[in-house]
């Protein structure tokens, strides 16, 4: 069995301001109201690197109070003023990128190219938004009266609560955030209890750039997860509610929001199916499914989860997966070569490993890896299992790791119908080189999202979002910053002139 022993040094941050370990209310680093705290670990070492303030409903409602003050005035600001304090934001963070990168990296623990890359990603949701601050459109509305004349308006909704996931600890507050700022709204951010190094360093630049007191707001914490999403949930100055997590979890913030009927968008659970068809070369399809599998250590809500191969390559692709697989290097994220990095949160090792031996006591084989990595760390192998079938857990459930599994298939309305055979539908990815086939199957596949011959699924300027139990709303584009606004309808009586 592979070994890890040890782990690289977290090199020291060029602008030490940036490690904050409080939370954030009205514009000042503050404790918690109860003085308690929680530790945050290193996922590749298991050492402390932080200890934060556990706070709770009365820090919630603080942090709400400001909010909702500040909404008065920076609603007020003109659009092109927000955006280029946005703007500002955005450079501020490609300029911090090495340091947003090792704090995310010694949080989380991805390579630590991986983790500069995202912030540079962040950044770039934060430019988008930027411009999409000064084209907030209405509408002239022929009415049928013709003694009236009707607009409709789109108005920020006020203050949002922006719950964020420890898997992308960067782009998720600014792909949240950065839409509502922009369309003139206020926030309330809970980042994962697992990554809140990251977020201060966000905050922190943000208040740098202008951002005014207020307007982002940071609750941390870890035992009280639930007590604090009830009470963002059900406090009655916060208007809207953007989840990024589990479909379960979503389903409980929706019930609990009903009382203040807020607006929601949610981007919950995936099981996204990876399709290859037989016209496709195996070397385009491993590249694409490593895009799509590997990032992060397979901890994505979109990464590949069920791989659906043609017969035609079905042994050749999984042999050639196998032996690429054992060539990638596992490791510290600080570590030079590093391609996939530890697991964040250790009972993501107990699932997988639940995961694979379910799989192999029904009959898949195992041609890669299987394996919990000895040492420090939650580090596992990557793994490739083949000869998949539906009454496994994993055909339900995500891997979230750096596990293939590998499903035959031999016709395409065979697998447009597995593809589909889920209640969830977030992303999905097909590899071929004919263009027919590309559209008739990217048009019924129950997912909100397909991804032809790439592994990528988001940037700036494009919605991200599912349906299904995947959830509902988008993020990223001009969709991303309309989520956060309503229509106001203003209709006017102009009297006709007596002639």
């Amino acid at each position: 069995m592979a070994q890890i022993n040890g782990s690289a040094s977290p090199r020291k941050l060029k602008n030490p301001s940036l490690f904050i370990t409080k939370g954030f209310i009205n514009g000042e680093w503050v404790d918690a109201k109860s003085g308690k705290t929680f530790d945050v670990f290193n996922p590749s070492t298991g050492e402390k690197i932080a200890t934060f303030p556990e706070m709770d409903p009365g820090d919630v409602a603080e942090a709400a109070k400001h909010a909702a003050a500040a909404f008065q005035s920076w609603r007020a600001i003109s659009p092109k003023k927000r955006a280029d304090i946005i703007r500002k934001w955005a450079n501020l963070m490609i300029e911090n990128a090495d340091d947003i990168g090792t704090l995310m990296t010694m949080e989380n623990g991805k390579p630590f190219p991986e983790a500069k890359g995202e912030a540079i990603f962040a950044a770039n949701y934060l430019e988008f938004y930027a411009g999409e601050a000064e084209r907030a459109y209405g509408d002239v509305i022929p009415t049928a009266n013709t003694s009236t004349r009707a607009f409709a308006l789109k108005q920020p909704i006020g203050v949002v609560a922006c719950l964020c996931p420890w898997n992308f600890p960067a782009a998720m507050i600014t792909r949240k955030a950065g839409g509502a700022l922009a369309a003139g709204c206020t926030t309330v951010v809970k980042p994962a209890g697992e990554t809140p190094l990251t977020a201060n360093a966000i905050t922190y630049l943000a208040a740098q750039a202008g951002i005014p007191k207020g307007a982002i707001n940071v609750i941390h914490c870890m035992a009280n997860l639930i007590d604090v999403g009830k009470a963002l949930c059900e406090n009655k100055d916060i208007r809207k509610l953007s989840f990024t997590g589990s479909t379960a979890v979503g389903k409980l913030l929706m019930s609990q929001c009903s009382s203040t009927l807020k607006k929601l968008s949610m981007e919950l659970g995936g099981n996204s199916p990876f399709i290859v068809f037989d016209d496709c070369p195996v070397g385009t399809a491993i590249q694409t499914l490593i895009g799509a599998k590997i990032r992060n250590s397979g901890q994505t809500c979109v990464s590949a989860n069920r791989v659906y191969v043609q017969r035609g390559v079905y042994d050749a692709l999984g042999k050639a997966l196998a032996a690429k697989f054992k060539t990638l290097k596992t490791g510290d994220g600080f570590e030079a070569g590093v391609q996939v990095g530890p697991l964040t949160v250790d009972r993501g090792i107990q699932k997988v490993e639940r995961h694979v031996q379910d799989a192999v006591s029904k009959g898949a084989k195992l041609l890669q890896g299987g394996k919990r990595i000895e040492g420090k760390g939650n580090f596992f192998e990557p793994s490739v299992l083949v000869d998949m079938k539906p009454n496994m857990i994993s055909y339900s459930e995500e891997f979230f790791a750096p596990v293939v599994a590998l499903y035959p298939f031999d016709t395409e309305e065979e697998v447009i119908q597995l593809a589909n055979n889920a209640d969830v539908g977030l992303g999905s990815y097909i590899c071929t080189n004919d263009i027919a086939r590309m559209w008739r199957v990217a048009e019924r596949l129950e997912t909100g999202m397909v991804g032809v011959n790439t592994g990528m699924l988001a940037s700036g300027e494009l919605p991200f979002g599912g349906v299904k139990h995947s959830g509902f709303g988008n993020e990223g584009g001009k969709w991303g910053v309309e989520e956060f606004m309503v229509v106001k309808t203003i209709v006017v009586s102009v009297p006709q002139a007596k002639i």
